[in-house]
């Protein structure tokens, strides 16, 4: 429920309750804060992105495909980069091939792989989407610059521990 201001603080009163009766409540309060505040974050690019026909998932590979140098990449590679199964690729891939979005073609070499390519369309759906993301300040407007940075180290920190990327 963003935008409802709460009498209490949910997880405040969790972490309370969590000291009383086990070990690690600052951690159970740091994991609910995160899913939390995911969940708002989630909410205002989901609103952001609502009109262009897109979720966060589908932008995410525009943004990756505009990014890239020719405007393609093979669907292995998207996967990698957003971190996500093959199938997912393939779904998302199906529907913003169903938008007009983006094309499949065969790679010039190697028929085992698939290139996606974003369209005129789909650059242009992007970049409006990125405009409207943007004046969404991804739900983080409260944060300054530094914190934002900070935020970003903190949780780095989480994915290097992890071992997802390295240190």
């Amino acid at each position: 429920m963003v935008g409802r201001l709460l009498p209490l603080d949910p997880i405040e009163e969790a972490r309370r309750q969590w000291d009383r009766r086990w070990p690690g409540g600052a951690t159970m309060a740091a994991a609910t804060s995160i899913m939390r505040a995911q969940q708002i974050v989630q909410a205002s690019v989901d609103e952001a992105l609502k009109p262009f026909g897109l979720t966060f998932a589908r932008y995410e590979a525009l943004v990756l495909l505009a990014f890239s140098k020719r405007g393609l990449l093979p669907m292995g590679k998207m996967g990698e980069r957003l971190m996500i199964h093959p199938t997912s690729v393939t779904n998302i891939v199906d529907r913003l091939e169903g938008q007009g979005f983006v094309r499949r073609r065969p790679h010039e070499r190697d028929r085992r792989t698939t290139l996606v390519e974003i369209t005129k369309t789909g650059r242009e759906v992007m970049d409006q989407a990125t405009g409207a993301v943007v004046a969404s300040g991804f739900g983080l407007a409260a944060l300054p610059e530094t914190q934002l940075d900070e935020l970003t180290s903190l949780i780095r920190a989480v994915r290097v521990g992890s071992g997802e990327v390295p240190a």
